[in-house]
């Protein structure tokens, strides 16, 4: 098979839809070696293995760009037009696309449906807000991924998908992160996300100053600010760190207290799993129930937050259980799982292509 991969996400420094990509791309490869699969955009990318820390198999290849006025019509035709040139059977656009001519099969992965629930949430989402609709219910991608059983069934309700033409495919932390040795030098809360409107930072920072009245912990803010993100006033004991570098992660995951995540809504949740496979004890809210599964301690309410982030810093053996269950929840989840869930649809696509 040859499948080309729209690689636009992968010009974003940081974030989930990077992320995805990347390691989507790289497992695809090392699955399937006797395949070929093909990054393309209309704008540059680091190619996977340059920016991250595992090495790009020799089939996962950077596509052509754009050489004319035509080909930077890039979803109406530049696309096509190097799939064609590519003999790519299958596209995959992981980021709310495909082609807008329905000219071989196509897969559109929808990790939520953030955009349409709250304008708030989003300030620049415009054009995936009128242009995914049309696309998923004119029927324009052959095939649909989910990145979650949650997403799947408010896709189909929202966008009227046929079940059979959506998949939920769950995803995973990369090979390359896991449990550090660490000592920081005080102990601390850490989360890790684009710091943007549904991530619910401003009730964290409430909830950690009310464990801080009574225990001497910090709060870490780790991820890229969006232009809309929350303002954070600077205070004792509160790190805001921005973005952070891949190889930084484990270590800020192994050092903390515990994670915690209370997201207002999350189509799967990465930085959960993330966390997890650091051993990393997961606060979060139940908008992440699919990725966090028993594992994680979920909280409703502020005064929940605070009661758990509490516990994790006054009851060591408590603590030290929540980090086991993490492990042993993370080892569910693999890249390679994935991309054999993934490459199945993609087998579907071929079969269903203009039906």
């Amino acid at each position: 098979m040859r499948v080309v991969l729209e690689a636009a996400p992968l010009a974003l420094s940081s974030g989930g839809l990077s992320r995805y990509t990347a390691e989507l791309s790289l497992a695809l490869a090392r699955c399937y070696p006797e395949d070929d699969f093909f990054l393309v955009s209309d704008q540059p990318f680091p190619l996977p293995g340059t920016a991250w820390p595992e090495n790009a198999p020799p089939n996962l290849v950077r596509g052509r760009k754009p050489s004319n006025a035509l080909e930077r019509r890039w979803w109406l035709w530049g696309l096509s037009r190097e799939a064609a040139r590519l003999r790519a059977g299958v596209i995959h656009g992981p980021d709310f696309s495909v082609p807008y001519l329905p000219l071989r099969p196509s897969v559109l992965t929808l990790h939520d449906l953030s955009p349409w629930l709250k304008a708030g949430w989003h300030y620049a989402a415009g054009r995936v807000k009128r242009r995914a609709p049309v696309l998923l219910r004119l029927r324009i991608p052959t095939m649909v991924i989910a990145v979650s059983e949650a997403v799947r069934r408010e896709a189909i309700a929202r966008f009227a998908i046929a079940p059979e033409r959506i998949v939920a495919t769950p995803l995973a932390a990369p090979r390359w992160l896991g449990p550090r040795q660490v000592r920081p030098p005080r102990p601390y809360f850490l989360f890790v996300g684009t710091l943007e409107p549904r991530k619910n930072v401003p009730a964290l920072i409430a909830a950690w100053r009310e464990v801080r009245r009574e225990c001497d912990v910090d709060l870490v803010l780790a991820g890229r600010p969006r232009a809309d993100a929350p303002a954070i006033v600077e205070e004792p004991g509160l790190r805001v760190m921005g973005e952070v570098a891949d190889s930084q992660l484990a270590g800020l995951y192994s050092g903390a207290l515990a994670f915690v995540y209370p997201s207002l809504y999350e189509g799967f949740g990465l930085p959960v799993i993330e966390a997890m496979q650091c051993g990393a004890c997961v606060i979060a809210s139940p908008a992440v129930r699919e990725a966090g599964g028993d594992a994680a301690v979920y909280a409703n309410s502020q005064a929940e937050l605070a009661a758990a982030m509490r516990q994790a810093a006054t009851e060591p053996e408590w603590l030290a259980q929540r980090r086991a269950l993490s492990l042993a929840r993370a080892r569910e989840f693999s890249w390679d799982r994935t991309a054999r869930l993934t490459y199945e649809v993609y087998r579907e696509a071929l079969k269903r292509f203009g039906r």
